[in-house]
C-alpha cells in the first residue's frame, strides 16, 4: 500500500475543517430557523387508548424538534391549571381549555425557558421541547376505566401522560434520549413531583433524568395559627373523585390517608430521581386560595391577598397570618430528609409560578446577596404605607446604629415581600420623593432596618 502524500494530508485536514465549519453553520441556521412556537399533535389512536380529556376528546401535546448537540436532550413541560373535585366542577372544566381539546391553540408561543434563542436560553435552546396539554383536572394522575354515562366525564390524565411519552419515544427519537428533564408549574409542578419516578422508569436508557417542580410544593399547613385547613379538605375531594389512591406512592399510602399523599411534603423523601424544588415561601396562590382566617367575620382576605399591590390593605391580623405561612412553609421544608439528589431554591417573592414569566426566567439565574443598583420594580415604589413613613423617617435619619424602633405592623409591610432589593428600592424612592434625610440614605442604615425587622418576623 503506497504512502500518503503531504498534499493528501493537507487536503484531508482542510476537508475536516470545512466539514466542521459547515456543521457549525447548519446548527446556527437551525437555531435561527427553529420555530418560536410549539405545534400541537394529537395522540395517535387516543380514543382507543383512552388517553382523553375530561370531555372525551383526544389528549395532545405541543412539540418542537431539537437540533445540533441538543438532538438527544428532552424537556417535557407540564402546565398548571388547578384541579376539579366534583361532578359540577369537572363538568364546568370540561367545557374549557383545561378539560377539552375541542378548540385547542394550534400553535403555542414558547416560554423563555423553551426559547431557541441561545442568549435567552443558553442551557436548553436546542433541546427537544414538549408541552403536554393539561385537560384532566388531576395533575396527570387519574386513570378511571369507567365513564359516567350521565356526565360523560373521562378521568384519564395518567394515560395522556404515558401515551404522549410512549409516542414521542416511538416516533420522535425520545428512546435515544441522553438527557431528559420533566418540569412543571403549579398543578403541573405537583404532577412533576408525583410522576417523577414514573417518568424516569419510562426512559431506562437515558443517562440523566431529572425533575423540576415550580410552585408545586403545596403544603398542608395544618397548624397554621388563625387559618383553616382547607387545603387538606380540597385535596381529599380531588383524590376521592378521581380515584387516585391506587396511583399515589405506596410508600406514603401505607402509613397515611390517601389525601395526605397528594401533598409533596409526604412523598418527596421517597423519590429516587433527582428533584429540584423552586417555590416561594410566600406562595401567592396558596395563601390566597388555601389559607383563610378562621373568623367568619374576617373581611377583605380574598381581595387583599390576590396580588402584591393589595397587601397593604390587609388587616394586621391578616398580615400576621401571611407571615406565619412563610414560617410554616420553611418548617415544612426543614422536616424533609437530607438528600444529595434533591435541591431547592426558595424565594420570598409574593408570587406563584416562575418559569413561564419572562422577567423571572431572566432574573433567576443571577443570585446576589445585595441590592442591585439597576433594580426598577415599579411595585416597590408603593411599598411603604403613609402611616409608617414617620417611623421609617426617624430610624433612617438616626446616626446611631443600635436598636430599631419601627412598629411591628410597619415591618410587616415589607417583610411579607421578603425581597431586600424591593424593600430598599422602595424605601429610598419614597424618601427621595419627600426630600427627607437626603444626606443619610446610605445602604448601611437600610440594612440595619431590614435585619432588625426581618429577624423579628422569621426563624431563618
Amino acid at each position: 500500500m503506497g504512502s500518503i502524500s503531504h498534499n493528501q494530508v493537507t487536503v484531508s485536514i482542510c476537508f475536516k475543517i470545512i466539514l466542521d465549519v459547515l456543521v457549525f453553520i447548519v446548527s446556527q441556521v437551525d437555531g435561527q430557523n427553529a420555530p418560536h412556537q410549539l405545534n400541537i399533535t394529537f395522540i395517535a389512536d387516543a380514543i382507543t387508548k383512552g388517553a382523553v380529556c375530561l370531555d372525551g376528546t383526544p389528549g395532545g401535546y405541543y412539540f418542537s424538534k431539537g437540533f445540533g448537540d441538543g438532538i438527544n436532550s428532552w424537556m417535557i413541560y407540564l402546565p398548571g391549571g388547578a384541579w376539579c373535585a366534583t361532578n359540577e366542577g369537572c363538568l364546568n372544566r370540561s367545557s374549557t381549555d383545561f378539560g377539552s381539546n375541542k378548540n385547542p391553540h394550534v400553535h403555542l408561543p414558547l416560554g423563555n425557558f423553551q426559547s431557541p434563542n441561545k442568549t435567552i436560553n443558553p442551557d436548553f435552546y436546542n433541546w427537544n421541547i414538549v408541552e403536554i396539554r393539561y385537560c384532566d383536572g388531576a395533575s396527570f394522575m387519574a386513570d378511571v376505566e369507567a365513564v359516567n354515562l350521565e356526565t360523560n366525564l373521562h378521568l384519564r390524565g395518567r394515560r395522556i401522560f404515558t401515551s404522549a411519552i410512549e409516542e414521542l419515544m416511538s416516533t420522535q427519537g425520545m428512546s435515544n434520549a441522553e438527557n431528559a428533564l420533566l418540569i412543571g408549574n403549579s398543578a403541573g409542578g405537583l404532577a412533576t413531583i408525583l410522576n417523577c419516578d414514573r417518568f424516569h422508569s419510562l426512559l431506562p436508557d437515558a443517562c440523566r433524568v431529572k425533575c423540576i417542580s415550580d410552585s408545586g410544593f403545596f403544603i398542608r399547613a395544618e397548624h397554621l395559627r388563625g387559618a383553616q385547613d382547607s387545603a387538606t379538605d380540597y385535596f381529599r375531594k380531588v383524590v376521592l373523585f378521581h380515584e387516585l389512591a391506587q396511583f399515589l406512592p405506596e410508600s406514603c399510602t401505607q402509613r397515611l390517608a390517601p389525601e395526605l399523599c397528594f401533598f409533596p411534603e409526604n412523598v418527596v423523601n421517597d423519590i429516587r430521581t433527582p428533584l429540584f424544588l423552586l417555590n416561594s415561601d410566600f406562595d401567592q396562590y396558596q395563601i390566597w386560595k388555601y389559607v383563610a382566617p378562621n373568623s367568619p367575620n374576617e373581611v377583605g382576605w380574598n381581595n387583599c391577598t390576590t396580588e402584591f399591590s393589595k397587601l397593604s390593605s390587609c388587616t394586621e391580623n391578616q398580615q400576621h397570618i401571611i407571615m406565619d405561612f412563610q414560617t410554616t412553609f420553611l418548617e415544612t421544608l426543614e422536616k424533609l430528609d437530607d438528600n444529595p439528589s434533591r435541591g431547592l431554591f426558595i424565594t420570598s417573592c409574593y408570587t406563584h409560578d416562575f418559569i413561564y414569566k419572562p422577567s423571572n426566567w431572566q432574573r433567576i439565574p443571577t443570585l446576589q446577596n445585595k441590592a442591585r443598583s439597576d433594580y426598577q420594580d415599579p411595585e416597590c415604589y408603593k411599598l411603604l404605607p403613609p402611616d409608617c413613613l414617620d417611623a421609617f423617617y426617624h430610624e433612617m435619619c438616626k446616626n446611631a446604629s443600635d436598636a430599631v424602633a419601627i412598629p411591628d405592623k410597619c415591618c410587616g409591610y415589607f417583610i411579607i415581600t421578603l425581597s431586600y432589593d424591593c424593600f430598599f428600592y422602595g424605601l429610598v424612592k419614597q424618601f427621595e420623593s419627600m426630600h427627607l434625610c437626603d444626606d443619610k440614605l446610605g445602604s448601611g442604615r437600610g440594612i440595619i432596618i431590614w435585619d432588625k425587622c426581618y429577624s423579628g418576623y422569621t426563624k431563618l
